[in-house]
């Protein structure tokens, strides 16, 4: 089986898709094919053997072959005619819009490529928090109060200190700030301006538990090890993202058989039947006894290939159960 990872694109994490595609090739035993997307939205096909971070940091790839998408997959341009880009099914590895807001799975799905990763209903769901809220409340999974507050808005935050200001469309805990007291107040919310119109407000809660589940769905559920990150008081980007390469420095959680089952629970009510096709990390936190989902990951990063034992048979299971699309 040919495998091609599409990476990049024009978003906040681009850096991350990079990582996470070069982490793969660690990982995935089948062949791969690197398909690059820069900001500019313009597709080059990376020779496998030569892929490293500088090739991209330095415009170094733009030697490399360009591609264009035509019904089918990707090809590119030979002296007589052209050439397609040959792959069984390729994994949508862009982090943030572009890989996670649905444009991605659109255009996959309009050209007819056989992909891993959250279809548009499902991106469009997971990638705004305050849908994610509504999403989780209609299927019966508790989430932590919030409210939602616009640019420029003069409404009253209700919240209590402390609290998580979050820009509401935006994953890598990127522009997210704890407020403690007023005076901090100014500056985490021009901070989470910079990325997004809209906010999301949630209560800080010390020393609260977070478990990371990732699963998908072939004939029945796989479901990954359940992680406790290592925190302070929350995963930053740095702490998130930068050794996220990792293989197995993984910190399995110690949870009660009845604790894990209520997370593999809310686990598959979030995710079936919306992410048929995708590889998903829930985050999750425990008060009280009580599960909680922090956010949905649709495209995680390095795919939480760290979290399986037999990544490699994940990825071949879904492509085994992929979504039909309808033919007209």
């Amino acid at each position: 089986m040919i495998v091609a990872v599409l990476f990049g694109a024009k978003s906040f994490e681009h850096e991350i898709s990079v990582v996470s595609a070069i982490a793969l090739k660690k990982v995935l035993k089948s062949e791969i094919v690197y398909i690059f997307c820069d900001y500019n939205r313009d597709f080059y096909l990376i020779p496998t053997d030569k892929i490293n971070s500088k090739k991209f940091s330095s415009g170094e790839y733009l030697k490399d072959k360009a591609l264009y998408l035509k019904n089918g997959g990707f090809y590119y341009k030979k002296a007589f005619g052209e050439g397609k880009v040959s792959f069984d099914v390729m994994i949508n590895l862009v982090h943030g819009s572009d890989g996670e807001d649905g444009k991605l799975s659109s255009m996959l799905d309009f050209f007819h490529i056989p992909y891993i990763g959250p279809r548009t209903e499902g991106s469009c769901i997971s990638y705004n928090k305050l849908f994610t809220k509504f999403y989780a409340k209609e299927v019966g999974v508790h989430t932590l109060d919030y409210q939602m507050l616009r640019k420029d808005s003069k409404e009253p935050i209700t919240i209590p200190f402390p609290f998580i200001v979050k820009p509401l469309c935006l994953g890598s805990s990127i522009g997210i700030s704890i407020v403690k007291e007023a005076s901090e107040l100014s500056y985490a919310l021009d901070t989470a301006f910079e990325y997004d119109n809209a906010v999301l407000i949630e209560p800080f809660i010390t020393g609260v538990k977070e478990y990371n589940l990732a699963g998908c769905k072939g004939n029945e559920f796989i479901f990954s090890i359940i992680e406790e990150p290592q925190k302070e008081e929350f995963l930053d980007f740095d702490k998130k993202y930068l050794d996220f390469s990792r293989t197995k420095r993984v910190n399995e959680a110690t949870l009660s058989t009845q604790m894990e089952e209520k997370m593999k629970e809310a686990f598959v009510k979030l995710y079936d039947p919306l992410f048929a096709g995708a590889l998903i990390r829930c985050d999750f936190f425990v008060i009280d006894e009580v599960v909680y989902l922090n956010e949905i990951n649709p495209i995680p990063g390095s795919m939480a290939n760290y979290l399986f034992d037999d990544f490699d048979s994940v990825i071949n299971t879904l492509v085994d159960h992929l979504p039909t699309q309808v033919s007209v």
